[in-house]
């Protein structure tokens, strides 16, 4: 027999019934918004990132083109051939990410890695007199890696600003100084978070120097391991771009640069833009930021 309810209670669980179904509604809306909102955020990251590779790639084929335009020139010749290095170990990297090589997670690690090969061959055409697409006007006494600077050691940040305050076109002294502080920087960045022990124990058949301490590349090799990636074609990569720069710091010593035996401005400017943003890059490996998914 069914049970019989009076016309109070039915209104009341007719109120129930209406009370979730507008809840199920509204989490329905909620999701359908929330789902919308991510679709939208997806696209801005899209339409942005693509905005950024399409820049990217405009700048690095101007300056292969002045390259090549200049390729005939006997000035800085191991500096040139490094450059060229460089190039081809991108276009290597290039390949392998058209072939879809690499998820998402190296999206910004490509991006880095296309701005190093526009990098490389944009200080090489300044060093030829060219006239540098991005004319750099920030302070001597404020750095774009200052943060990484304070995260390695305050002495390193002192050093460093020590360098720039000296980066001055009147200083014939300025490039020897830059360098040197910069190839401690470099050195310093790899002692520290690639410690020759702690390599040879995660990595047991890296390369060794004649010295029997890991070499450059294994190092880089190393910060791409603590990431969980295995990749020759990125650790090439990253090291040649490192070797790179060590050989913009042979140009220093050279003493081949402009008549006066001294830089001018723009060329410094592109110097230290050169090795700060190698630095960045480094560091981007290190921290693992490189391979953050979007």
């Amino acid at each position: 027999m069914a049970r019989r309810i009076t016309p109070s209670q039915f209104r009341s669980k007719m109120r129930q019934a209406q009370s979730k179904i507008r809840q199920a509604e509204s989490k329905y809306k909620q999701a359908v918004n929330k789902l919308n909102q991510e679709i939208r955020t997806y696209n801005s990251k899209v339409r942005t990132h693509n905005a950024r590779v399409r820049a990217n790639r405009d700048r690095l084929r101007r300056e292969i083109q002045k390259l090549q335009r200049n390729s005939s020139k006997t000035q800085y010749v191991t500096f040139r051939t490094s450059v060229s290095t460089v190039q081809r170990s991108y276009t290597t990297l290039e390949s392998r990410a058209e072939a879809q090589a690499y998820d998402e997670r190296f999206d910004r690690f490509l991006d880095l890695s296309e701005r190093e090969a526009a990098n490389s061959a944009a200080v090489m055409n300044v060093l030829d007199g060219e006239t540098p697409e991005e004319q750099s006007e920030s302070s001597l006494l404020e750095s774009g890696i200052d943060d990484i600077l304070k995260a390695i050691s305050q002495d390193v940040f002192d050093r460093w600003h020590g360098a720039l305050f000296a980066l001055s076109p009147q200083n014939p002294d300025a490039a020897r100084h830059f360098c040197t502080s910069a190839r401690e920087l470099l050195t310093e960045i790899l002692e520290k978070f690639a410690a020759d022990e702690e390599v040879k124990n995660a990595l047991p058949d890296c390369e060794l120097t004649q010295q029997g301490k890991p070499t450059r590349r294994a190092k880089i090799r190393f910060f791409f391991y603590r990431h969980g990636i295995a990749d020759d074609t990125a650790t090439s990569f990253v090291d040649d771009d490192m070797e790179n720069v060590v050989q913009l710091f042979r140009v220093f010593n050279d003493g081949t640069h402009g008549s006066s035996g001294k830089f001018a401005h723009a060329q410094l400017m592109a110097i230290r833009a050169r090795v700060e943003d190698a630095v960045s890059f480094l560091w981007s490996i290190i921290t693992g930021s490189a391979f953050a998914a979007a």
